[in-house]
């Protein structure tokens, strides 16, 4: 009896620990994003250029973090995911350095691709996490806790962001950033316990390659279609047309190899099941309707004079950033907790339809009366923060297949970065597009709406997930 009180305490001992060097790499690595989003309007005053280009530095970031997403999960069953997760926080503090010192805002890309190594994170520590806790409730309640940090750190970041951002610039963003990165390093090397499922398994570089390449050459199309918006050219859209040939040949090959493969990067007969395509599908969707509204679209508009509400980047962060941040960092662990007793797919279809009646609530009242505004993006932070980005993390890890479980998390934190990248991507060129038309308010209503469409769709996705029945207690 004594031995088996003393195993359980140690055990609870080492979730423990593991539980600080893993939200220690998460916070550290959703700063990257979150705390630069009072700051865009700030970073394109100091670098002297549009923030249509500061943007695209978002888009970068989030394109190199969607790329390394898709091998480095499979890459730390087979060399060891605290090696992994360490050199992660390694480049993160590397490209926040570039960033911090950039003379211009070519140098600000580098940094972001390089910060970008860092993009399968959350889904890392996630897996370090279910390899620890085989108590569905207990799991999912520490994934949820886990998982909010990925809609922001309680919203101090957001405030700390607009802080530094009014009173020091850009820059000290970016260094607080590495202090931060090499924290997490210490935490993470003392911590964490190393594991590696798939060791003595050759990786699969050539299936890396062909994916990188077909992935990579889709997001750059994507990229050039923008520039078609409100400035045709010919060939610009040659091109476009191009990329998306090679992505297509890319992926063909890619599929080739996998069938052929004695170890593939992952089995074709599993990107033909729902449990892969469906939840990638709804991240992908769900990230591009929302995520650059709640961090790029109602900031501007809240801090422009005309026809938003003129408000500073501080001010702008306590009433808009914080409170979405921080309600979704309270209701992550209720809905990570409920997730294996309601179901993780009615879970996630609730926290989509109040995203969505949150989004709608923002676009037709918001853009009229602040106080309306920030009902409609605290809203988004309990249904999307804490709700929807929850549910879809943990559907990466409960529905990847056992005998390879860093291929569905690894691809489903592509489908989050793509997303990403792809709201700051459609977004702010349907911005643009409607600007055009001299009515600016009607312009940010148009592109609130494409992000309500886009989440619509995101819903109508869920509803081909199956359910994670290993995952969930019995009823």
């Amino acid at each position: 009896m004594t031995t088996l009180i003393n195993e359980t305490k140690t055990n609870r001992g080492n979730v423990a620990a593991l539980m600080v060097a893993l939200l220690a790499a998460c916070v550290a690595f959703q700063l990257n994003a979150s705390m630069l989003s009072p700051a865009l309007v700030t970073m394109g005053n100091e670098l002297h250029t549009d923030q249509a280009v500061i943007g695209l530095s978002q888009t970068w970031f989030f394109t190199a973090a969607a790329l390394f997403s898709l091998f480095l999960p499979r890459l730390s069953d087979i060399v060891g995911r605290k090696k992994i997760l360490l050199g992660m926080m390694l480049l993160m503090a590397v490209g926040s350095v570039i960033a911090a010192m950039a003379p211009d805002v070519t140098w600000l890309f580098v940094g972001r691709i390089v910060q970008g190594v860092s993009g399968p994170t959350v889904p890392l520590c996630l897996i370090m996490l279910r390899s620890a806790v085989n108590n569905p409730r207990k799991y999912g309640a520490l994934m949820g806790l886990i998982t909010a940090v990925n809609g922001g750190v309680a919203g101090v970041d957001s405030f700390v962001g607009g802080y530094f951002a009014e009173h020091f610039g850009f820059r000290s963003i970016f260094w607080l950033m590495v202090g931060l990165a090499i924290v997490a390093m210490a935490l993470i090397a003392i911590l964490a316990g190393e594991s590696k499922p798939a060791a003595g398994t050759t990786m699969d570089w050539l299936g890396v390659f062909f994916i990188v390449i077909a992935v990579g050459a889709l997001l750059t199309a994507l990229n050039e279609g923008s520039k078609l918006v409100g400035a045709f050219s010919s060939g610009t859209l040659m091109l476009a047309i191009g990329l998306i040939v090679v992505a297509a040949a890319a992926f063909a090959a890619f599929w080739a190899v996998e069938k052929r493969s004695k170890e593939p990067m992952v089995e074709t007969i599993h990107l033909r099941r729902r449990s892969t395509w469906a939840p990638l599908l709804t991240t992908t969707l769900a990230m591009t309707g929302i995520f650059a509204v709640i961090n790029g679209i109602v900031p501007a508009y809240v801090q422009a004079a005309a026809p938003g509400f003129g408000v500073g980047p501080t001010e702008m962060s306590l009433m808009i950033l914080t409170p979405y941040a921080l309600l979704g960092w309270v209701f992550g662990p209720i809905s990570g907790r409920l997730a294996p007793v309601l179901g993780y797919t009615k879970v996630l279809r609730i926290g989509m339809l109040g995203s969505i009646a949150a989004l709608a609530i923002i676009a037709f009242f918001g853009l009229s009366s602040l106080p309306l505004m920030i009902v409609g993006t605290a809203l988004l932070g309990i249904m999307y923060a804490g709700t929807v980005n929850i549910m879809l993390n943990g559907l990466g890890v409960v529905l990847s297949p056992a005998g390879n479980p860093g291929f569905l998390p690894g691809m489903n934190a592509g489908a989050f970065n793509l997303g990403a990248g792809l709201s700051f991507l459609v977004l702010p060129a349907v911005l643009v597009a409607t600007s055009a038309l001299g009515d600016a308010k009607a312009s940010y209503l148009t592109v609130v709406v494409v992000g309500l469409a886009i989440t619509v769709a995101a819903f109508a996705a869920s509803l081909l997930i199956p359910n994670p029945l290993e995952a969930e207690v019995e009823k």
